[in-house]
């Protein structure tokens, strides 16, 4: 017995010790990591910043990848760095190019892939090259890479060039078979977010919006894609129209989109020649991260303080936790505290709102609403439209001086809908639950989960939601300084690309952030500005702690497993969590 305690207590104490050194192992590991990212880096001569496109492409970076790098996972590459390391390197004399490597990457919309697409253009004007690759491009990296003084693709490679599309996602019948059905009260021929939820197809009036924005973004592709590779928008379309996806790769060729067929160690060669290198000589890469750490010289030139705040997810009336939280959120509570942070901040002489959102709440989209009006008071406010700014996303645009959208940007959509979930078909019929009631006054019942509305309640619910939409259209009204009849006439819930919107009045300007970055300084009267970005990131613990949680892995494995279905599942788990009137586009465009 004697001997047995003494190899356990062995065995402990050399586990422990295991675990001591492993620990400081990994806090070292971490410590290095997060000094390399805040060290200052030079820039060697002759050097290329390679992009490697792989992950996902969000609109902000919410991390250094330390915890990816830790983990071994492919993160996400922030659209604000992703840009920001494309700008720097266009003002550094010691990076002579940029090399494009396609992999799988998926970007959150069109709008974001214009925004990367036009700073790649803007590198070249300064003299400089693009040399892209891949194994298979996407329609999404193709259109990224068509920028390119030369697009090389692997000899047995593959296009995926097809137009777009949407498939909306239908559960009425879904949700039948539980016993549960949707009570809605919508304004708007073109509010179709509810559609989801009470049909089995489009409506005509969503199938015409749908089939404009989709038209519209799709024109802005061909037409830049044509500008940059010499090719007519109707060969690119027959192309589209021909399956050119399955094309032999020596088409590809012969038909311009690509300007060779090569291996990896070929385009190596090239890269090299470019760069006046023999072939022996090593390149010197420069990455996204890299980049970070390089000085922004424009960034010190003044006090004198451009805020670019970043709200982007579905509007909340406050942040709901827990396993299907659905990623970043705006929350109406945490962004009002910052706004009024900015509004008292004498530092800050302007603010950037930039957006990517669908709407959410229609009660947490007027307290914002009311927070920018303040900020508006004391300094110029300019929004700069992402993938998405519409519904409760554009009613919080409103108020601001000026706004910018892409091309492709999904906007407008004012409109709102109240939508109430009837549980009694699965408590009584499917659970077998029975119901009685007991009551002082006539409506002292309503909301009860034992029944549905009755007629008169619904009337009560559909003048409530009428009086909404009545003010969301007049805050458009203020804010575009037009009467609430000429908006009527656009509003109705439809939705629009950024261009067709700019052509009604209801963005100002086409660009991108840095275009909204320009005005606001112009309206702010500065001729010199540093910018600042908000909110804070997450500290590296809040990092950890979020990234080693049960639920956050779950998540992701049921999204890699679920796919597309991914979304409508996680909307339907969180249905009772959401505020019952809503200012939002469709749940899931679903657009390809």
């Amino acid at each position: 017995m004697k001997q047995f305690f003494k190899y356990v207590f062995a065995s402990f104490v050399g586990t422990l010790l295991f675990s001591i050194i492993m620990g400081c192992f990994a806090f070292i590991t971490i410590i290095g990591m997060i000094a390399s990212t805040q060290t200052t880096n030079e820039i060697k001569d002759n050097s290329v910043l390679v992009l490697n496109l792989s992950g996902q492409l969000t609109e902000r970076s919410e991390d250094n990848n330390i915890i990816s790098q830790l983990q071994g996972k492919i993160g996400t590459i922030g659209l604000d760095n992703l840009l920001s390391a494309i700008d720097k390197a266009k003002n550094n004399k010691n990076i002579k190019g940029i090399y494009i490597e396609a992999g799988a990457f998926t970007a959150d919309s069109y709008a974001s892939l214009q925004a990367v697409r036009n700073a790649l253009v803007d590198f070249k004007k300064s003299g400089k090259w693009i040399i892209t690759y891949a194994d298979i491009y996407t329609q999404g990296t193709y259109y990224l890479s068509s920028s390119a003084n030369k697009v090389y693709l692997n000899p047995q490679g593959q296009i995926d060039w097809h137009g777009l599309s949407s498939q909306p996602v239908f559960v009425k019948d879904l949700l039948k078979k539980f016993g549960v059905k949707m009570q809605v009260m919508k304004v708007g021929t073109y509010k179709s977010a509810t559609e989801m939820f009470t049909g089995d197809k489009m409506s005509d009036a969503n199938r015409e919006q749908t089939s404009a924005y989709l038209n519209s973004i799709w024109g802005t592709i061909t037409k830049d894609v044509s500008a940059t590779r010499h090719i007519s928008v109707s060969s690119l379309n027959a192309y589209a129209d021909s399956m050119i996806t399955f094309a032999a790769p020596t088409d590809y060729l012969k038909y311009k989109l690509v300007d060779g067929l090569l291996y990896t160690d070929q385009v190596k060669a090239v890269v090299k020649k470019q760069l006046g290198l023999d072939k022996d000589d090593d390149i010197n890469q420069v990455s996204i991260d890299d980049m970070q750490g390089v000085e922004d010289e424009e960034n010190d030139n003044s006090d004198n303080q451009i805020a670019v705040y970043y709200a982007y997810g579905d509007i909340v009336d406050g942040a709901a936790g827990g396993l299907f939280a659905q990623g970043h959120t705006i929350d109406a509570q945490v962004v009002c505290k910052d706004l009024e942070k900015l509004t008292n901040d004498k530092d800050v002489k302007a603010v950037v709102l930039r957006i990517n959102s669908g709407g959410g709440s229609a009660y947490a989209s007027e307290q914002i609403w009311h927070q920018i009006m303040e900020l508006k008071k004391q300094k110029p406010v300019v929004v700069s439209m992402g993938g998405m700014a519409a519904s409760g996303a554009y009613y919080i645009s409103a108020p601001s001086n000026w706004i910018v959208a892409e091309p492709t940007t999904l906007t407008g959509s004012i409109g709102i809908f109240g939508m109430f979930p009837d549980f009694s078909g699965l408590l009584t019929e499917k659970l077998g639950i029975k119901f009685d009631e007991v009551k002082t006054n006539k409506f002292s019942g309503f909301g009860t989960q034992a029944r549905p509305f009755s007629e008169e309640e619904m009337a009560y619910l559909n003048q409530y939601i009428n009086r909404g939409y009545k003010l969301f259209r007049h805050r458009v009204a203020e804010g575009r300084k037009k009467t609430d009849n000429q908006i009527e006439k656009i509003a109705q819930g439809h939705v629009y690309s950024g261009q067709d919107a700019m052509k009604i009045g209801l963005v100002d300007q086409l660009g991108g952030l840095d275009v909204a970055i320009t005005k606001v300084a112009q309206l702010a009267k500065l001729s010199n500005h540093s910018i600042a970005s908000y909110p804070a990131q997450k500290s590296m613990f809040e990092q950890i702690i979020q990234e080693s949680t049960p639920n956050n892995y779950l998540d992701e494995q049921l999204r890699a497993n679920l796919g597309d279905l991914y979304e409508p599942f996680t909307l339907l788990k969180t249905l009772n969590h959401q505020s019952a009137i809503q200012a939002r586009l469709p749940y899931y465009p679903n657009i390809h």
